[in-house]
């Protein structure tokens, strides 16, 4: 059974000042999801769903339909904002997408294997999915183990400021036991550090960090469904309030009622957030088409 990669794709890039999802960074015209669906496809998924909104529908499906065809089953979801479950009405002035959390739930009819969930403006690599593809490969439809990939901290810095990362920390079977959110990380004269109350705290650069690259059975989406039930019931009415995949996970985690394997990686990890972020990534897949790692026209 191949597993299904999903993509996170619906965003509208309000700090970007652009669609970044669909823009280009590839010497032959490629988008960062590309790279994602090439390793994916190499790594053994079966099927990619992609999660968008209305605004870009007909623009995205025509960017990826000729390109993907014959590649690997397709389908297309879109996140709105009056998807809601029965009971619930869309709050008059509402703008702002419930979230990550409910990217996912929109999907679940589009999905009938274990998955991987992913945004479309991050690099992940190669390596990053093959990991995942084999641990999903190998998952129970209704399996009670996760999984997310762990990439060294250091492989996740920015050269051009701090970041914050959701630092894990796992039981001796590699199981996540907690991730905890440091702010203001950068690298100073060889020392990576976070600030926590003004301090500058050190860190080995060795720790794992995650990037939400998770992995899941299909029997999952009961528990996004119910918990997004109670989220509306809370938050329902206020307008910037998010539904966020981590906080699902937390919830099941540390309730007992679900483990999450933390697959190591030695990738480096790479995004666009601000437009000025754009240049280092065409540098970056310059180079991995340079060393030969993917071909210089991915999709010829």
């Amino acid at each position: 059974m191949k597993p299904t990669l999903l993509i996170l794709a619906a965003g509208l890039g309000s700090r970007y000042k652009g669609l970044k999802q669909m823009d280009t960074y590839g010497p032959s015209g490629e988008a960062i999801i590309d790279y994602s669906i090439y390793d994916a496809i190499q790594a053994g998924f079966g099927k990619i769903v992609f999660v968008i909104n209305k605004a870009i529908e007909e623009d995205f499906k025509e960017m990826f339909i000729k390109k993907l065809e014959g590649k690997v089953a397709v389908d297309y979801v879109l996140q709105e904002l009056d998807a809601l479950p029965e009971g619930f009405e869309l709050p008059e002035g509402r703008v702002k997408p419930w979230g990550t959390g409910h990217a996912i739930l929109v999907a679940a009819d589009a999905i009938d294997t274990p998955f991987a969930v992913i945004n479309a403006d991050d690099f992940y690599g190669s390596a990053s999915f093959k990991a995942l593809a084999d641990y999903l490969s190998n998952m129970e439809l209704s399996s009670t183990d996760y999984c997310m990939v762990g990439y060294r901290l250091h492989n996740t810095l920015s050269d051009h400021g701090s970041v914050s990362r959701g630092i894990c920390q796992t039981d001796d079977d590699e199981f996540l036991v907690s991730i905890v959110e440091r702010t203001k990380i950068n690298k100073q004269e060889g020392q990576i550090a976070y600030v926590e109350n003004e301090e500058r705290i050190p860190l080995t650069g060795n720790e794992v960090a995650s990037m939400n690259m998770m992995g899941f059975p299909p029997s999952v989406m009961d528990h996004y469904k119910s918990q997004f039930v109670d989220f509306l019931k809370e938050h329902l009415n206020t307008p910037k309030s998010e539904y966020f995949i981590p906080t699902v996970v937390n919830n099941l985690i540390n309730s007992g009622a679900a483990k999450m394997k933390v697959l190591d990686t030695p990738e480096k990890w790479f995004g666009v957030t601000y437009r000025e972020d754009k240049e280092i990534a065409v540098e970056k897949l310059k180079a991995l088409v340079e060393e030969g790692v993917y071909p210089k026209d991915l999709w010829a």
